[in-house]
């Protein structure tokens, strides 16, 4: 709460007493756009929510779907700030989560505190295509991670992104791009990071974590970075497509999903192994049809967490495989029709089932994704387990 009224008393301060001009956006454009009088800083303060309902129904084969569950809340609630300071080549991005599910995750790795911070991090353009970034923000994953959440093209993200990616980290990243052609464009991005996730305070536990992704684009760049937002929007007048791989190991890594998960704690301490993750993605667009595709492969040097002794403790490393396909065609009148399909396949030493997910949506953006209305219905088969039939309704507002 306290953080809270911070936020808000700096941004009044902002308002009333610094010597800057003040602009007052169009909606989706952010609350403030504030730029410092001799130019030499700008900052951009906006603020977003989602209201989401989701109700589930287990598969009670004779009985079909049984043991309705309902639940209503705020799924995100969120201020960003973004902008540069003292050069334009020096940006910034500064973002808070302040709903349950954004802060959820306190331990004793945290120092016990609620987990606001989502991105601290700068971005300095040092030389030419040359850009470092400095401080915590998602790695350079899967592309469905890197999607802002207020930009998906349904409710939410899939199983495979839940189950496989790699999410924000403290660290730096080297990102550098060049042309082949006049349109087929190659961008390269590196990062070093300390592979124990987002807000922890406690330091190193393991080893570092190593990211690598590389994204060929033959056609050109999209339209207002559409890549990297779902649904095709601005209705690309010409085929735009990307390709791209990404290699992340955590190396010594103490959680079980990489730099996500439980800790693997053992009787000296916590148990240690190099963790590898693989993403093969793609997006294309065009004319307002979208298809989105993901393979995600995690593997361990060895994936069951023992003692000293060589007993097993009872924590494993998730590895396995994911598949997600997604597509979607938006019509003149801003409705989209979207469908998913999702599998995920965990290796058997993991004792979990196979799972298939099929997902049907339906979206309206009343301002693209800055004000929007979406709803989906999923279906997913656990091999050997229980079926689940879950629909949900969500409203987005982005200012």
């Amino acid at each position: 709460m306290k953080l809270k009224f911070l936020t808000i008393g700096v941004v009044t301060f902002f308002c009333l007493s610094s010597y800057s001009q003040v602009e007052a956006p169009k909606f989706g454009k952010g609350l403030l756009n504030i730029v410092g009088k001799d130019s030499t800083w700008t900052m951009k303060f906006a603020m977003r929510m989602q209201f989401l309902g989701i109700a589930t129904w287990d598969n009670g084969t004779d009985n079909g779907f049984v043991n309705p569950e309902q639940n209503f809340l705020v799924r995100r609630a969120r201020l960003k700030f973004d902008g540069f300071a003292y050069s334009p080549k020096l940006r910034y991005k500064f973002e808070l989560g302040l709903s349950n599910r954004d802060i959820s995750g306190t331990s004793e790795f945290t120092s016990n505190a609620p987990r606001y911070i989502l991105d601290a991090v700068v971005m300095w353009n040092f030389h030419h295509n040359f850009e470092l970034w400095v401080g915590q923000t998602k790695l350079p994953g899967n592309i469905e991670r890197v999607i802002s959440s207020g930009n998906l093209q349904q409710v939410d993200r899939s199983l495979v992104n839940s189950r496989f990616n790699i999410d924000r980290d403290m660290g730096i990243q080297l990102r550098h791009h060049f042309n082949l052609t006049d349109k087929f464009l190659v961008r390269e991005k590196f990062a070093l990071s300390q592979g124990e996730g987002r807000n922890v305070t406690t330091g190193n536990l393991g080893g570092h974590q190593y990211t690598a992704r590389i994204e060929l684009l033959p056609f050109g760049k999209f339209k207002s970075k559409g890549d990297y937002v779902g649904a095709d929007l601005k209705r690309e007048a010409t085929a735009k497509l990307m390709l791209a791989v990404t290699y992340d190991s955590n190396q010594d890594a103490v959680r079980t999903r990489s730099n996500l998960g439980s800790y693997m704690a053992n009787d000296v301490g916590f148990y240690e192994t190099t963790i590898n993750t693989t993403f093969v993605d793609a997006m294309f667009k065009y004319n307002g049809f979208s298809l989105m595709g993901e393979y995600a492969h995690r593997d361990a040097k060895d994936p069951i967490a023992k003692n000293s002794d060589g007993s097993e403790t009872g924590d494993l490393v998730l590895v396995g495989d994911g598949l997600n396909l997604q597509t979607g065609y938006l019509f003149k009148s801003n409705w989209e029709v979207s469908g998913r399909y999702t599998n995920i396949n965990f290796d058997n030493i993991t004792g979990r089932d196979t799972e298939t997910q099929y997902t049907l949506g339906l979206s309206k953006y009343l301002l693209g994704h800055k004000l929007k209305v979406q709803t989906d219905l999923s279906y997913l088969s656990v091999d050997g387990g229980t079926d689940e039939l879950m629909y949900r309704l969500q409203m987005d507002v982005h200012f």
